[in-house]
């Protein structure tokens, strides 16, 4: 069944009319020196999408000329001027047919550079039996549609990058840079070769046990660099949290550093972290200690003052204090605080204290536990600290509560210290004796004052090294952060050991391939490896990642969009048109000039701000604004606009284009805004005349204009959208799309409505009303019905059953490519049923959601004239039942709180909650009634592996 054609897509079969159907050729395949880029065989391919597929049916038998793959040809044959089209490539091939029963020998397929190639082959391959086939005027006429559609304008803007499925082959010694060299050019998405498998599982087992071990060496030590990174990681964000946590800025260095190795690195902050943690652990221990002596000196100073009163008692009057004490069911004086302070030994059941410091959150609970545990045989005393206290564990400022427990007995003692160690008071001994007390306090002082001098200096040795650690935290975090990502790529590769290489594939824009393949090759000689980076084609079954250039104007539209679903791969993107209608139907809503230009005075605020507020790190609001800031931009100013056609400033109405063409009848006139006006002039000559502003006529007025203009910019939008289906139609070659769907959609949206929209504007430009062919286009309408329902499931039935006749005649060739299957579709490697019902009641649901629709739809954009009446007439309430109202007072305080009002209810509930109403519902509008006529939405976006994607929750 023909030659085999061996090159860098593949193997592929090259089916030329009946003599290569009907007599099968033998020999040797082609190689790939005979089939090198533009040429095959020495001869040039042209074309729009290389090798013309289209054929000439006669009588069954198909004289298709030069068949290839479109995937082989879309690498050979680049679209440029020195190839010919398809239209004259045809015209000259019709020129040099000859009379049937003649061969065509060596035919001539282009011009340019002559190739030595073997011309017994080249001979023996294009003797092609040609035989005249008379054109018919129909084929004549469509071959005419066929030049006038090739020469329309292709949407590049309007569609996603051409993706191109590539493979790379990387010698291990080259691959990190490699990848490296690719994440900072950001353009290639690599494809997970192990995603079915952890990194633990992927071996291979058909492997020698040589290159197993290799292997596993190799794999042992991926996983071991990743997880050194993320060790690597971990360090770094303790620096960072120590470095916010004491206060510090990251300054980086404006000189020059250089590339700092992986191994090196780690090195670095392993030492780094030592210190930091040795110098963290002793000032916790300084901390500590400095927190006990604090202590111990608000308990000196606070328990004495229990004491001191009672001891200058007892030296005064020692008798008198013997003769008072009792000790009798448990009753103790006062005075028995000096008795514990005597010279003389005490006996076990003698008055004893314990003095200590607490949270003061605890002290309640703390003194109802004592209570309970002594059954009440305890003083207990208290007085709050004059400074607070930091605690080590948390670092904050606390208050705390100074107390002094008096009690009697061994086995008190025990249960009053246990209790305070349950509840973490700290308890200090405290001397009876005054004196004591005094030096001991000196003692407490003393040590303070070192340990402060102590703790500053650690403070400022610490706060040194993090300084040191800051100027490079942010280049060592982007370091690391890059190795981790380029080693998780390399584990989404497949290691071939018996050619010690790895194996990607991925997809990337196929502008992008000479940029690619620039890079490669700069890795190898940077690597000084031997073996280059084999880069080639791939021919792809999946549906490639759709991918689409945006800038700042452009990005917050595309994330609206994708917010809905993701693009179809080359499906017409509405993007591009949302850039303009979506900010006019929220100006439709929202159309107000004064309130457009405050709208327009915060987005001014954050342009001119961009450059700082895109380095800061801004909180999730702040960051959705920032982010659609040229959305608020173009909202803002079309608000304007439609303010200045609705005349409303704040709701007032200002005589900007003139003076009104409406003025009083006669002298008489009393109220020339209510009644007696008459025109007497042109109309206004731009937006609404102010005079209507207060008339009696002024709500029906606006309500006929806002709903019949709210009419026409739906009718216009959906046309837009069906529109759209037809030139995604059209690039994806399906003309029964266009002819059982496109075509009867038109027709029914436009029969009906359509005509009520030209009804809506023959009524504003004459002043009459028309009713013209409505019968006719009513019964277009119903007929578009069944033909939007019929056609199309018996047209794909048929076209199946055709293709379907003659595979048993495929079946003659040893290739394992289906020869009645386009090479290109996806259909040759896996095939789905023909479901007949399964397609028919598809198209049913889709023809009665499309006839309901477009009723539900068209009245769905009557909320731009529900929206701008309901923020008309808030603005009007605001300003006549508030501003003015409070301005007809004498009093200044009632006009402060007016405007006050005023200023709050236009800010929080006009600016803000009006705002995002009009956002919700314009964004409704474009989701639903215009992308729900050809967007698709199914298809998933481009994720390259870029550095600059890369955020530091990837860590």
């Amino acid at each position: 069944m023909g030659k085999t054609l061996m090159g860098n897509e593949g193997v592929w079969r090259l089916w030329i009319g009946e003599v290569w159907m009907g007599e099968a050729w033998t020999g040797e395949a082609w190689t790939e020196e005979e089939w090198t880029g533009e040429t095959f065989m020495g001869m040039k391919v042209f074309g729009d999408c290389g090798w013309v597929r289209r054929g000439w049916v006669k009588r069954g038998r198909v004289h298709q000329l030069l068949t290839c793959c479109e995937k082989l040809s879309r690498k050979a044959v680049p679209r440029s001027s020195g190839y010919l089209r398809t239209t004259e490539w045809r015209r000259v091939c019709e020129e040099r047919k000859e009379m049937e029963g003649e061969t065509v020998k060596n035919l001539d397929l282009g011009c340019g550079r002559e190739q030595k190639l073997n011309s017994d082959l080249r001979r023996e391959t294009f003797q092609i039996r040609s035989e005249r086939v008379s054109e018919s005027p129909s084929k004549k006429r469509r071959e005419e549609m066929d030049d006038f559609l090739d020469k329309l304008p292709q949407m590049d803007l309007m569609r996603s990058e051409k993706m191109t499925l590539v493979q790379l082959i990387i010698p291990v010694e080259s691959a990190h840079r490699s990848v490296t060299y690719l994440g900072e050019l950001g353009l290639l998405q690599f494809r997970d070769l192990n995603a079915d498998k952890s990194p633990f599982q992927r071996t291979f087992a058909t492997q020698v046990s040589t290159q197993r071990s290799l292997y596993f060496y190799y794999i042992r030590f991926q996983s071991a660099v990743v997880k050194r990174c993320g060790e690597m990681s971990r360090k770094l964000r303790f620096f960072k949290d120590q470095i916010d946590k004491a206060g510090l800025r990251c300054l980086q260095r404006h000189e020059l550093e250089p590339n700092i190795e992986l191994g090196d690195l780690e090195r670095q902050l392993a030492d780094h972290e030592h210190e930091v943690l040795e110098m963290n652990s002793n000032s916790e221990k300084l901390r500590q200690t400095y927190n006990e002596l604090l202590e111990f000196k608000i308990v000196l100073q606070k328990a004495s003052g229990f004491l001191v009163s009672s001891n200058a008692h007892a030296i005064g009057d020692e008798t008198e204090l013997h003769e008072s004490t009792y000790s009798n069911n448990g009753f103790i004086e006062s005075s028995l605080l000096e008795q514990e302070m005597r010279p003389e030994p005490l006996n076990q059941s003698g008055l004893r204290f314990i003095s200590g410091i607490i949270n003061k959150d605890k002290l309640l609970r703390f003194e109802r536990m004592l209570f309970r545990a002594t059954r009440g045989n305890m003083l207990f005393n208290q007085t709050p600290s004059d400074e607070e206290i930091m605690d080590p564990s948390t670092s904050e400022m606390v208050e705390k509560i100074v107390f002094v427990v008096f009690f009697s007995g061994e086995q008190a003692r025990t249960k009053i210290l246990k209790i305070c160690e349950a509840f973490g008071a700290n308890c200090y001994p405290v001397p009876e004796d005054i004196t004591k007390q005094r030096q001991l306090t000196r003692e407490v002082l003393s040590r303070l004052s070192d340990l402060e001098a102590t703790l500053d200096a650690g403070s400022r040795h610490r706060n040194n090294a993090l300084n040191v650690v800051g100027y490079s935290l942010t280049k060592w975090m982007t370091t690391v952060r890059r190795e981790k990502a380029v080693y998780d790529t390399l584990n989404m590769l497949n290691f071939d050991v018996t050619k010690k290489c790895l194996v990607g594939e991925g997809w990337c824009p196929t502008f992008a391939k000479t940029q690619i393949h620039e890079v490669l090759q700069r890795a190898t000689s940077d690597s000084n490896s031997q073996v280059g980076v084999i880069f080639h084609v791939m021919h792809a079954v999946e549906s490639p990642p759709t991918y689409f250039r945006t800038n700042k104007l452009t990005n917050a539209f595309q994330e609206i969009i994708d917010a809905y679903g993701v693009a179809r791969y080359q499906e017409a993107n509405p993007a591009v048109y949302s850039v303009v209608t979506y900010p006019f139907l929220f100006a439709v809503m929202f159309g107000d000039w004064g309130h457009g230009l405050c709208l327009l005075l915060g987005a001014l605020y954050l342009l001119a701000r961009e450059r700082k507020l895109s380095k800061q790190k801004l909180g999730s609001f702040m960051e959705m604004l920032f982010g659609g800031r040229y959305v608020i931009l173009l909202m803002a100013l079309f608000s304007i606009y439609c303010g200045l056609i609705y005349n409303e400033f704040f709701s007032v109405p200002f005589h900007i284009f003139g003076g009104s063409a409406y003025k009083c009848r006669d002298t008489t006139c009393s109220d020339a805004y209510t009644a007696g006006l008459v025109k007497y002039r042109d109309p206004y000559p731009f937006g609404v005349d102010p005079s209507w502003r207060g008339s009696r006529s002024e709500l029906p007025y606006l309500n006929s204009l806002k709903m019949k203009m709210s009419i026409l910019l739906g009718i216009a939008q959906m046309n837009l959208g069906l529109i759209l289906s037809f030139f995604n139609a059209r690039f994806f070659g399906s003309s029964l799309d266009i002819r059982y769907q496109f075509i009867p959609q038109m027709i029914f949206l436009n029969s009906l409505f359509g005509y009520l929209s030209l009804l809506i504007i023959i009524k504003w430009c004459t002043g009459s009303q028309a009713d013209l062919y409505h019968i006719l286009l009513l019964l277009l309408a119903f007929i578009a019905v069944p033909w939007m329902l019929f056609p199309k499931p018996f047209a794909l039935r048929k076209i199946h059953m055709e293709r379907f006749q003659g595979r048993t005649y495929g079946l003659l060739g040893t290739s394992e490519v289906d020869l009645d299957v386009d090479p290109d579709s996806a259909r040759s490697h896996q095939e789905e049923e023909f479901n007949f019902s399964e397609i028919f009641v598809h198209q049913l649901i889709h023809s009665i959601e499309f006839v309901l629709g477009s009723v539900s739809n068209t009245a769905s954009y009557l909320r731009l004239w529900a929206l701008s009446l309901a923020h008309s007439e808030l603005s009007t309430v605001f300003y006549e039942k508030v501003l003015l109202l409070a301005w007809g007072y004498e009093n200044i305080l009632i006009r402060l709180i007016g405007v006050v009002v005023f200023a709050f209810a236009t800010a929080f509930i006009l600016l803000m909650m009006e705002t995002l109403s009009a956002f919700l519902h314009a964004l409704r509008l474009h989701w639903v009634e215009f992308m729900g006529k050809f967007f698709h939405g199914d298809g998933y976006k481009f994720k390259p592996f870029s550095f600059t994607l890369i955020s530091d929750d990837d860590e």
